[in-house]
């Protein structure tokens, strides 16, 4: 069993290494656009729990998460071979979902505020 730290480190690496595989080498146009937001490590290295976020809107998440299923041997391979490890982990993709949250509820508040502004608006000319 690893350290904390060096699971830590390892997952930093795999967000690294992964982020500009899928920028040079992911050919899939479901993979377009799509951002490592997070990759989380077991302690035995076994496993790793990769977390992307898709910037293009266009493609559904359940096609993303297809393409990065049926790829998960080519990223898994070409990791192995960039980050030295006795055993490289499995890979698990998860979406994330918290940038479009995030965005949701910026458009609420922005709302709310110019709802806001428009009823001060109105009633300082009465």
């Amino acid at each position: 069993m690893t350290s904390k730290a060096r699971a830590r480190r390892v997952a930093d690496r795999i967000a690294q290494e992964l982020a500009t595989l899928l920028q040079r080498k992911a050919h899939d146009p479901r993979l377009r656009g799509l951002s490592v937001t997070g990759v989380d490590v077991d302690r035995e290295l076994a496993r790793a729990t990769i977390y992307v976020s898709s910037l293009d809107n266009d493609v559904p998440v359940d096609e993303v998460m297809d393409a990065l299923s049926g790829a998960r041997g080519f990223f898994r391979s070409q990791l192995a071979a960039l980050i030295p490890l006795r055993s490289f982990p499995q890979l698990r993709f998860r979406y994330d979902s918290s940038i479009e949250r995030g965005d949701r509820i910026e458009r609420i508040l922005a709302d709310l505020q110019s709802e806001k502004n428009n009823k001060q608006e109105g009633g300082s000319e009465s």
